[in-house]
């Protein structure tokens, strides 16, 4: 017998219970993961508890919004609802070729950021991984990066047990980011806003696809920042990617401010040694500050 949030998922796809195959799939961090099976197609399914629906509803609205600027292939939305105490977002099911994050993807990203709003932010809030992400508009990209971004990452670190040294010097930086980026006025471009090597694949046919966003219009640097986090992207991809859009010599100052949020979310989503990654680079930028 299903569960209600299965019966409610196939309803809304108009899949038949007695002709369907549920698999669970590995990894699903924040949440479960499967394959569904059926006479229609094959779909990846998302589940989290049903408090969480708002934030499977924000990923299929940046998914939308992705798809919407044609430059480069996401999953497409199927459903999303809850049912039986469980949210459930249900995508188009996408075979992924060997390799990937190369020049394809590169050139790609780089004809999404040319997609820009007049403002910085987004429609609603959303999630980067587990932790809310405030999007709310504001034409100050200083401002913006400094109290949506650091700024909260910063007082849940407090909460998590960060230490006083990373917590003193934090506060220093929010005071010199508007000096970090004094004369730097990027356009608002749309961001994939979490693009790891996880989030990023290629198709069997060699096209490039993005997929589990945190969707916000920002500087462009910040998508191509996350790039060099990490690890996972080739040469290739920098290479098509700066063919396209160059980057100046200020971005590599830029690109560990804009690392620095993911680094502190790592830590309060993971804890271990983030905390002290964090605390180099918040000291590394410090040194720029004139």
């Amino acid at each position: 017998m299903d569960a209600a949030w299965q019966s409610a998922a196939l309803a809304r796809i108009g899949a038949r219970p007695n002709a369907v195959r549920w698999v669970r799939l590995s990894g699903g961090t924040f949440g479960g993961a499967w394959r569904l099976e059926s006479g229609g197609g094959r779909y990846f399914v998302k589940t989290q508890d049903a408090s969480r629906l708002a934030m499977l509803e924000a990923e299929a609205d940046g998914l939308r919004e992705l798809s919407r600027a044609g430059a480069i292939r996401v999953p497409a939305s199927r459903a999303c609802a809850s049912a039986g105490g469980c949210a459930f977002l249900v995508l188009e099911w996408l075979d992924f070729g060997d390799g990937g994050r190369d020049a394809a993807l590169g050139a790609a990203l780089a004809q999404l950021h040319r997609t820009t709003a007049d403002r910085y932010g987004w429609r609603r809030g959303n999630a980067i991984g587990a932790t809310p992400q405030d999007n709310r508009w504001s034409d100050d990209w200083a401002a913006f990066f400094r109290d949506r971004r650091i700024g909260p990452q910063l007082e849940l670190a407090a909460r998590n047990g960060s230490g006083e040294g990373l917590q003193r010097d934090g506060e220093r930086l929010l005071a010199a980011i508007p000096s970090l980026l004094a004369g730097h006025a990027p356009a608002a471009s749309l961001l994939h806003g979490d693009l790891w090597c996880g989030n990023a694949a290629r198709l069997a046919s060699g096209e490039a696809v993005i997929y589990d966003p945190a969707v916000y219009f920002g500087d462009r640097e910040a998508d191509l920042a996350m790039t060099e986090l990490f690890g996972g992207f080739g040469s290739d991809f920098h290479a098509a990617y700066r063919a396209v859009s160059p980057v100046d010599c200020g971005y590599a100052v830029r690109r560990t401010l804009y690392n620095l949020y993911h680094v502190l979310n790592h830590f309060n989503l993971f804890g271990g040694g983030y905390d002290s990654q964090a605390q180099t680079m918040i000291a590394q930028l410090l040194t720029e500050v004139r």
